[in-house]
């Protein structure tokens, strides 16, 4: 079974993208379309990056786990709040904090804002980041608008029809890039 793990960028106090983590667990878990756990930065709590995981003499546990989780599983969700048309620095951090893990690596993105948008404004830079990493970015992405009247902090959804309309492409793109990395891999 494919196994697909759900990033939960932000470390934010009161943080409302990682409701949208939630619903995308619940969702794939309710659909058996694969395995699933989120990998939440808040709990990693990462310190500020100065060197890669690699090339630390002492590098702590939670940064190994954190590494060995992204290079196994199949397939990642990052899901990320806009801030001032960016994504937060914890995001930033924790993907400049490995390297070969990302190589090849099937990525979906999930944009999140208080406002109209949905985070557009940031997915350009968090791909050109990513594709700079190699990793196998998933062209289909899923904005949120207004968030805090699209889901609630268990991650349901407001409106669930139509969310889990649009979540269900956004997912069967991902596990249709992990499904290509192995069969090219002939795995």
């Amino acid at each position: 079974m494919i196994h697909l793990s759900i990033l939960s960028s932000s470390i934010r106090t009161d943080r409302k993208s990682h409701w949208v983590a939630l619903f995308f667990k619940q969702f794939i878990e309710e659909q058996k379309l694969a395995t699933v756990e989120v990998l939440d930065l808040n709990e990693f709590n990462f310190p500020l990056f100065n060197e890669r995981l690699k090339f630390q003499k002492e590098p702590s546990a939670k940064a190994i786990e954190f590494a060995e989780k992204i290079k196994k599983t199949d397939g990642l969700i990052i899901v990320t709040p806009e801030y001032n048309g960016g994504y937060p620095a914890s995001l930033k951090n924790a993907i400049d904090l490995i390297y070969d893990e990302w190589h090849r690596k099937p990525v979906a993105i999930s944009t999140v804002s208080a406002g109209d948008f949905g985070g557009s404004q940031v997915v350009l830079s968090l791909q050109s980041v990513l594709w700079k990493m190699h990793a196998l970015v998933s062209g289909e992405v899923f904005p949120v608008p207004k968030v805090a009247a699209n889901f609630n902090a268990e991650g349901t959804p407001a409106d669930k029809e139509k969310i889990e309309k649009r979540a269900k492409k956004f997912i069967d793109e991902l596990l249709w890039l992990v499904n290509a990395k192995k069969k090219m891999e002939g795995i």
